[in-house]
């Protein structure tokens, strides 16, 4: 299983990303497939996840600023990141259980204020 995570950048305050991360397999396959991120110093932090059925996870700090999508025709999750803060500064990793947890490399995301 392979997950490839792009669209990092860097953003204004405010400004918005999406990012992609592209599976190797069916995403519906998945038991929960997304997105976490470890900012500088920190822990790695859920951000919000997906399941085959649309259950939904969203940190709390992302909650109405930041979407998760599919498309399932591309076995691609995205990341809909609005309204971005400095804080949201981190690396973002694509995440996806099968059986285990699979990790995609990260890409970084940086708000500048």
């Amino acid at each position: 299983v392979q997950l490839q995570a792009s669209g990092g950048g860097l953003v204004q305050v405010g400004g918005s990303l999406r990012l992609s991360c592209a599976a190797s397999r069916n995403v519906l396959t998945f038991k929960a497939i997304g997105w976490y991120r470890q900012g500088s110093g920190n822990q790695r932090e859920l951000v919000t996840t997906i399941s085959p059925g649309n259950q939904l996870k969203y940190a709390d700090s992302v909650k109405g600023r930041f979407t998760i999508s599919r498309d399932i025709s591309k076995n691609i999750v995205y990341l809909q990141m609005n309204n971005l803060k400095p804080e949201d500064t981190a690396v973002y990793y694509c995440y996806g259980h099968f059986g285990t947890d699979y990790w995609g490399q990260g890409t970084q995301v940086t708000v500048s204020s």
